[in-house]
């Protein structure tokens, strides 16, 4: 068995599942809250559907991470982290540490009980709309520049 196609393949679906989570919450959940929920419903809807999808994107994100590291490590790939060149290799990573962060630390340990007790629930609906749109934008760039990166466009 090939370890590195195994490991590569492993990494693909990850951010398939992973990205395209984040893809389906933005343009098909937030803006179906908006569209039928009452301004004060729609952090708590939202929050009862995302329970149920939580997990699955931080099993997406950690299997991303393992093997993007495994990847790196197996292909001894560090050097690239010093050439501007691979530009997108950076962005992976900055972009998995934000989603992983978001994951385990800021949702479980703050995001839940602050929106809990909030008392702009519509303004802080649409600022989760503006963040899932930005990082959504930032997952997209970084997949176009790390397929792209990797046959060879840059």
């Amino acid at each position: 068995m090939d370890d590195f196609a195994l490991a590569r393949t492993v990494h693909v679906i990850a951010v398939l599942f992973w990205i395209g989570g984040v893809g389906f919450v933005t343009w098909v959940l937030m803006p179906t809250l908006k569209a039928t929920e009452l301004p004060q419903d729609r952090l708590r809807r939202f929050q009862q559907m995302e329970a149920r999808f939580a997990w699955q994107a931080r099993v997406w994100v950690l299997l991303a991470g393992a093997s993007g590291l495994w990847l790196v490590a197996r292909a001894d790939l560090w050097s690239r982290f010093l050439d501007g060149r691979f530009w997108w290799m950076h962005l992976m990573v900055a972009l998995w540490t934000v989603f992983a962060l978001m994951l385990f630390v800021i949702e479980p340990l703050h995001l839940h009980r602050r929106l809990g007790n909030t008392q702009s629930p519509e303004a802080d609906f649409a600022r989760m709309i503006r963040l899932h749109q930005l990082l959504l934008a930032v997952s997209i760039i970084t997949i176009l520049g790390a397929v792209g990166g990797s046959h060879g466009l840059f």
